[in-house]
């Protein structure tokens, strides 16, 4: 089975964020691979999904026209690369949106300051709300499972992990009582407590993905994950009725600011 990212590769990709730093004026804080690669369950042909987050400096934010806080690029050779601006990612963990919380878990690192990293990871844990993380994951189990089936019958494979990696996550979160599920497959998994069963068909099904393109089918889902997907969601939903009410969120405003003004002060100089 070929490596997530080859030497080559990652000298491409390492070299187009040099361009985009240079180019943008900007200074990435971390940038990770976060796609299928990523998540432990790539195929021969799956692209290269780049993520990054990246500060301005000061004299950028006080300009009076309208500025875009993302970077993107048109997918090129297989290479979908994009950025958020620091500020825009930290308003989003503040409403616990869970994706930048999966790319600082992310295993596969193409540029990263140790010291920013540190410091975001940290806001992220306690930023993030279970009970917000937890529709999040709810929310993409269901819509990916209603893409699940094929017109010509079966089910696609890249699919399926695109519904057990978020019931995955809602196990994890049941189990630990946390809001910060690893990002990697087998990250959940250490957290998750499966049977013996379950842990095998997974791992089979992992082997065939990498060994099959992106679009490729199976004849049906495996019983034993179908069914903890479904004891999943029912859990999950469960525990979300069980729990409601608003929680302050001054204090993480505060520290964001904090965040936002030292990083960006340090991106100008």
């Amino acid at each position: 089975m070929s490596e997530p990212v080859d030497g080559a590769m990652r000298e491409v990709i390492c070299a187009r964020l040099e361009q985009i730093s240079q180019k943008e004026g900007a200074r990435i804080l971390f940038a990770v691979e976060s796609g299928s690669r990523a998540w432990g369950f790539h195929s021969p042909d799956s692209d290269y999904d780049v993520r990054f987050l990246y500060a301005r400096p000061v004299d950028w934010h006080l300009r009076l026209d309208k500025r875009r806080d993302v970077i993107e690029y048109p997918i090129d050779d297989e290479l979908d690369i994009s950025g958020w601006e620091l500020g825009k990612a930290l308003k989003l963990a503040i409403g616990s949106n869970a994706v930048v919380a999966e790319w600082l878990q992310s295993p596969i690192v193409y540029q990263s300051d140790p010291d920013a990293v540190q410091v975001l990871t940290s806001f992220a844990r306690a930023a993030l709300d279970r009970k917000s993380v937890t529709w999040h994951y709810r929310a993409l189990l269901l819509r990916q499972n209603g893409r699940l089936a094929h017109p010509d019958g079966g089910i696609r494979i890249k699919r399926y992990f695109y519904v057990l990696r978020p019931a995955l996550a809602l196990r994890w979160m049941r189990l630990n009582d946390a809001a910060m599920p690893p990002m990697n497959l087998y990250g959940l998994v250490d957290g998750c407590a499966l049977g013996a069963e379950q842990t095998e068909a997974l791992d089979r099904l992992v082997v065939q993905k990498k060994k099959v393109g992106e679009r490729a089918t199976a004849a049906q889902s495996v019983p034993v994950l179908d069914q903890l997907v479904a004891s999943e969601l029912q859990l999950a939903e469960a525990w979300l009725k069980a729990h409601s009410g608003a929680r302050s969120t001054d204090q993480l405003w505060n520290r964001a600011h904090d965040i936002h003004a030292q990083l960006s002060r340090q991106a100008g100089r």
